[in-house]
């Protein structure tokens, strides 16, 4: 053993699926021998047994040698835990209880893992691990019911909030005879209604994913079964199955690459489904299992063993060995293919399952699917239990009322108001009068409030589906809105945390620009020689003298084109480099189309650029490169190829020209390049740092190039220690770097090359404009730094303006904490903290909120993943946290998933703050599903953070969409809806409270029962619904030309705690208004004729007459923007009311049903009476009154920044300017740096020829320029053409 970390669980993936016997693995200060080996024997006879009984019988026996073990050998000062797991010992499912020992912080205990594992003071270790028969399916799940568990899981959830338990007991109290004031039925509907509404939303939901889970399970794969390849379902794939799959199909399962149709196994790949990258990757088996090729017999007869690491989410590690013949191979990354990688330029590959189903490391970054719950839901939550001990107290004040009446009042009135057998004093009364006036007053917390909620935002979530503007055309692809319960949470955003590459970025690169021997090409100037701005209507350059041109490439510079023509002799030396000095690979797939597949984007598009301008890279061998320049072949001897690596920033390729000459041609970045070049290049560097200034304020990517003619007698004894160091034994790499210095100098400069690395359209007016919404943008990638700081100046999010841009780089605690604290104290303006002051931080014991701090000026901060490992230690994230959130950008560059995830629960635990996780591939899952609200990109990198996203679209620009027009709709009308729906239940309710004391507290209602039941389901519930679904301060296009319209989102100031005292307040009042005006109205009154109407059913129908009079005039205050609908809907639910309240008080419905329809002829009664009427208008203009005068106070004296838009709007009575897309510009001296690959280049591969396959010999024409004399008088001559490329000759 190694150390803790290379105690890993070594599951045996057997192709017979057998179970192996244990493995002892022991380190330096090792247990006693004896008590190793019984613990051992006693543990593989367990291991070994088939016969469950027995397993239960003899664990006991187990146990006690852990406890002998422990309580003898471990010293006190280790903490060790028994942990229990059940375990599968066989795919009948039979499963045992095992017991294990381990470290804290380093649990391995894993499901399908049996472990023992000690660690002692100084971290020995004694680990016995061995994984059983029961491997994941490759089934994937990310449905979260079936038909057995979808009920009660589903009511579980629903239960959970406090309003629906609470109704289900109070549903139980209706049906106590005792204290029931009402029938159940008045509660029990509701209940129901919102039960039902919710599960079938969630059912819908859920049977989506089941959908896609079940599209992705039902795709076919060749298995090889029985010696022979037959077609199944990836659902049936199992661990140990050897699968062939061909090009362009996605990769089944997590597996072990045993052999390809390419030479020595190599394969490509493209990762976009993983980490969004479309550049081709290679892959390369073993050579003892690519000697197999596709001879099936010795495929079906390999009977290897693989030992590996347990199922992580890692998607750039890999360990684990291959036991085959007798001899043991490391594995590593670069053997395995990856779930989810689409196999390309290969045209089949055999492969070993290792991990399948959820243990694939694609899977395994998609984490659980947590219940996500909206601020609002978490606010109601407190509020319900607010209003709880609200209804409490109101109820404990009427039993007490009720105890003290009965006292002095009602026990000496039992004639006329008997006493219930079971109420045999007053105190037994008032209690039964709490509960009675518990269900009575229940309506303080409605049911329907729920089902309306769910219905708007249901409604929400059907706008954001049906937008047509956030459709894009060119994929199909409509925004999509994948669950329906977080639409409100989209308006208060704080932080986006987005990915880069597919997110930002269309990972496609555009040759733009270039300048060559001190000339400045692809701007476009007008006649008067100023610079004119590029657009649609732009002349493009015309290729068609070139046959072997790029169709979609462009180019608007027509005197680069002209001065190719014409051979000027720097210009073709410029495109000769770009078509020569690259590791490209071509592509014929048919006959006059080359493609071209280069590991990084770059070089395809200086390749591309080199070919349209007549240098057309047309193929390669180990030894020669082909190009056709200005239609004439020629091919060039590769001497060598100096490969790129992160050190070197440049790339230098050594050829011998057709005339014999040698050359070395160069390309890098430019502060690597310019202190290599020959003095004779002064002046010209100069010019060319000029133009490389220009293209940064571009953001555009640049490479300087550059050559050198090489003396042959030095190249020749340059060749030779070059070959000496390559094969030394020590330092090899030492010395190929000092042969690379020596003979990468003196150079002379060509120019520059300028590509643009293609934002997605609109990326960056549209941070720029949810920046003006106080929102904060962060960049969490897994690019390397230079590339995603690129990128930030590209977007707009850092510029050259700012104060200062942090970079956090150091390499242990201590230094990573002294640079925060600097950057803090520089930020702040403070004066810079002592050692001691810098390392002494206390982390609270509890979370708590950090308030917002803003500081004076505009500052960045980017920091890489190895340094984020060390500031987000417990001890550190406090600290990096509060000086990251005073930057207005953040990049993070190399992270990994799981960093990711981490930065985001890092901000959501210590800050009051909404977040957004934004990407495309699969390595943002865990991240999305960290945040409070996901968004996927659907687009052309895989599905897979779309289908554990929130909410979806193709395009980065359509979230300023999603933000500022249905986020900040979506909460303006839920806040809207939950002011008004509390208010209009106060009123309602509390008009019981104050009935109680002139009723004798006897939990007597004030309205008929049937109004009770239909005052939140019928009369009030379409207004507030038409409302909430169509009300809009100002229209989209105000929402965003204003962006500062959606910071009360972010500050909650439409609905929180003092919010809802506001709406209690208010609803007090009206009571009191609805409750004291009509009493005091029909006291003592009569009728026109003489009649009395002041009996107990007026009453009752005046009360909640003018109560629905009241909330319906409010309601029509509250409303911004009137429709159609809430027109019909408002005055509409009046005149039902009057309908209903006329049918059920006639003389028909009571005949027929006596006792369901009391109030007999009471609202012809009553309402023929004009001061009834009168009544009603006085009750709802006081009720409103303080409204209307409180906010025309609001809006004169303090009025927000909604209020003022709507003013002006209401002057200029216009739209607002439709937004211009701007090309963005800004003066920079920042010149973006060499981005090839993330990686090592392919040079050594390209050169070793082991990606190439002589597949025939093919006879050029003889209008051939080759490297000798004698090559020239040949007619043809013999190339190599690669299989993998599929080129052609001819």
């Amino acid at each position: 053993m190694e150390g803790v970390d290379n105690c890993a669980i070594k599951p045996h993936v057997l192709t017979d699926n057998l179970l192996t016997n244990a493995q002892l693995g022991f380190c330096e200060n090792h247990l006693p021998l004896d008590l190793i080996t019984a613990l051992v024997q006693t543990w593989t006879k367990e291991l070994n047994s088939r016969d469950n009984q027995a397993v239960h019988a003899r664990i006991h026996n187990i146990q006690a040698w852990a406890d002998k073990w422990q309580a003898t050998f471990v010293p006190q000062s280790t903490r060790c835990y028994m942990v229990l797991d059940s375990v599968e010992l066989s795919r009948a499912s039979s499963s045992i209880l095992v017991s294990a020992f381990t470290y804290v912080g380093q649990l391995a205990l894993i499901s399908a893992n049996i472990i023992f594992t000690a660690i002692s003071e100084n971290l020995g270790a004694l680990v016995i691990a061995e994984h059983c028969l029961s491997f994941q399916n490759n089934v994937i799940k990310t449905s979260k019911y079936n038909i057995f568990t979808f009920l009660p899981i589903n009511l579980f959830e629903q239960f959970q909030r406090i309003a629906n338990a609470y109704f289900l007991c109070l549903l139980i109290l209706q049906l106590i005879p005792q204290v029931s004031s009402l029938s159940w039925y008045t509660t029990v509907i509701p209940l129901m209604l919102v039960l039902i509404i919710t599960a079938v939303k969630d059912a819908i939901d859920d049977y989506h994913r089941y959908k896609s889970d079940n599209q992705v399970n039902n795709r076919e794969v060749m298995v090889l079964i029985n010696g022979k390849l037959k077609s199944e379902k990836w659902m049936h794939v199992q661990v140990g199955d050897i699968i062939k799959m061909e090009n362009n199909h996605f990769v089944t399962a997590d597996l072990l690459l045993l052999s390809s149709s390419e030479p020595y196994g190599l394969i490509y790949i493209e990762t976009a489904e993983l980490d969004g990258e479309t550049n081709l990757k290679i892959k390369q088996s073993l050579t003892v299992t690519s000697d197999m090729g596709e001879n099936i017999q010795a495929l079906a007869d390999f009977d290897g063993e693989v030992t590996c690491e347990a199922p992580n989410n890692r998607l750039d590690k890999f360990r684990g060995t291959l036991s085959y013949k007798e001899n043991k191979y490391s594995l590593d990354n670069e053997k395995i293919l990856l779930r989810g990688c689409t196999l390309r330029n290969t045209e089949w590959c055999y492969g070993l399952v290792i991990f399948a189903g959820q243990d694939t490391k694609l899977m395994q970054n998609s984490g659980l699917s947590a219940f996500k719950r909206t601020n609002i839901d978490r606010l109601m939550n407190i509020l319900v239990l607010w209003i709880f001990g609200f209804l409490a107290f109101m109820c404990t004040v009427l039993a007490i009322g009720n105890g003290i009446w009965e006292s002095f009042k009602g026990y000496y009135f039992q004639v006329y108001l008997p006493w219930d057998h079971d109420t045999t004093n007053s105190s037994i009364s008032g209690f039964l009068m709490f509960w009675s006036y518990v269900i009575i007053l229940n309506t303080v917390v409605p049911i329907s409030l729920y089902v309306s909620i769910e219905v708007i935002r249901l409604g929400s979530s059907f706008y954001i589906d049906w937008d047509s503007k956030m459709y894009y055309p060119k994929k199909d692809i409509p925004a999509l809105a994948r669950t329906t319960t977080l639409t409100e949470e989209l308006g208060q955003i704080k932080y986006i945390f987005s990915d880069k590459t597919g997110t930002l970025t269309q990972n496609i690169m555009l040759f733009n620009k270039c300048t060559i021997n001190g000339k400045m090409y692809g701007y476009v100037y007008d006649f008067a020689g100023q610079r004119t701005e590029i657009t649609a209507k732009t002349e493009k350059v015309d290729f068609t003298f070139n046959s072997m041109a790029d169709p979609k490439f462009v180019f608007y510079d027509h005197s680069l084109v002209e001065a190719v023509k014409v051979g000027d002799p720097k210009v073709h030396e410029f495109f000769r480099l770009l078509s020569l000095c690259h590791t490209v690979m071509p592509e014929e797939k048919c006959k006059g189309i080359l493609v071209y597949q280069a590991q990084s984007p770059d070089e395809g598009a200086l390749v591309t650029a080199a070919r349209n301008f007549g240098f057309v890279f047309r193929s390669r061998t180990p030894e020669t490169i082909t190009l056709v320049e200005m239609g004439e072949t020629k091919i060039y001897e590769l001497l060598s190829i100096l490969d790129f690596d992160n050190v070197r920033k440049r790339m230098s390729v050594i050829v011998r020209c057709p005339d014999g000459k040698l050359h070395l041609y160069c390309k890098g970045a430019d502060t690597i390049v310019f202190d290599r070049l020959d003095s004779s290049s002064q002046h010209l560097r100069d010019i060319t740092t000029e133009h490389l200034d220009d293209f940064a304020g571009d953001g555009l990517r640049t490479l300087v190039l550059a050559y050198k003619d090489l003396n042959k007698t030095y190249f020749k004894n340059w060749q030779k220690r070059h070959f000496e160091a390559s094969v030394a034994l020590e330092n090899r790499d030492e010395q190929l770097s000092e042969l690379y210095e020596e003979i990468e100098k003196d150079l002379t400069l060509l120019g520059a090359t300028a590509v643009e690395d293609k934002l997605q359209d609109g990326v960056p007016q549209t941070i720029e404009t949810l920046s003006k919404a106080n929102i904060k943008i962060w960049v969490l990638t897994g690019d390397k730094q230079e590339t995603a700081v690129n990128i930030g100046y590209a977007c707009n999010m850092l510029q050259d303006e700012m104060n200062k841009i942090f970079t956090i780089e150091g390499n242990n605690s201590e230094a990573i904490l002294a640079e925060l604290r600097n950057a803090s104290a520089i930020m702040r303006k403070e004066p810079e903290q002592t050692e001691n002051e810098v390392i002494s931080i206390k982390q609270p014991k509890k979370p708590v909120f950090l308030p917002e701090e803003t500081v004076d000026g505009k500052y960045g901060l980017v920091i890489s993943g190895a340094t984020l490992a060390h500031a987000l230690e417990e001890d550190m994230e406090l600290e990096f946290l509060k000086t990251v959130c005073l930057c207005k950008a953040v990049i993070c560059c190399r992270v990994t998933p799981l960093q990711k995830a981490q930065v985001v629960e890092l901000v959501k635990k210590y800050k009051n703050a909404i977040t957004l996780a934004i990407g495309d591939g699969a390595n943002d899952v865990s991240m999305i599903k960290a945040a409070h609200i996901g968004v996927g990109i659907s687009g052309e990198e895989g599905t897979q953070a779309v289908l554990s996203s929130d909410f979806s679209f193709a395009q980065f620009r359509y979230l300023q969409r999603l933000l500022l027009v249905h986020g900040r709709w979506s909460y303006f009308r839920m806040c809207r809806f939950l002011s008004y729906f509390f208010y209009k239940n106060f009123a309602f309710t509390l008009v019981h409270f104050w009935y109680g004391f002139f009723c004798g507290f006897s939990a007597q209602t004030v309205y008929d029962e049937w109004y009770i039941t239909l005052y939140n389901l019928v009369y009030t519930s379409l207004p507030v619904l038409a409302m909430s679904l169509f009300d809009q301060d100002v229209n989209d296009r105000w929402s965003v030309a204003y962006p500062q319209l959606y910071e009360p989102g972010q500050l909650n100031l439409y609905f929180s705690k003092v919010e809802f005292v506001k709406c209690v307040i208010h609803g007090v009042y009206s009571s009191l208004v609805l409750f004291f005006i009509p009493y005091g109205a029909l006291f003592e009154a009569v009728r026109d004729d003489g009649k009395t109407v002041s009996d107990y059913q007026s009453f009752a129908l005046i009360a909640q007459t003018c109560l629905l009079v009241a909330v319906t005039v409010q309601i029509a205050l509250d409303t911004s923007y009137w429709t159609a609908i809430n027109h019909f809907f408002i005055w509409g639910s009046l005149a039902v009311y009057f309908a209903i309240t006329f049918t059920m008080y006639s003389n028909g419905m009571y005949l027929m049903f006596p006792t369901s329809f009391p109030f007999i002829g009471t609202a012809r009664n009553a309402l023929n009476q004009p001061h009834v009427w009168l009544t009603i208008f006085l009750t709802a203009a006081m009720c409103v009154l303080p409204v209307v005068i409180l906010r025309f106070l609001s809006v004169e004296l303090r009025p927000t920044f909604s209020d003022k838009l709507r003013f002006k709007i209401r002057q200029i009575k216009m739209f607002p300017p439709k937004q211009i897309v701007s090309h963005l510009r800004r003066p920079s001296t920042r010149r973006s740096a060499y981005a090839f690959a993330h990686q090592q280049g392919f040079g050594a591969l390209i050169t070793s020829g082991k990606n190439m396959r002589v597949k025939s010999l093919i006879p050029i024409p003889s209008k051939i320029s080759t490297s000798s004399d004698s090559d020239k008088q040949k007619n043809v001559k013999l190339v190599a053409v690669t299989e993998n490329m599929k080129t052609t000759q001819k």
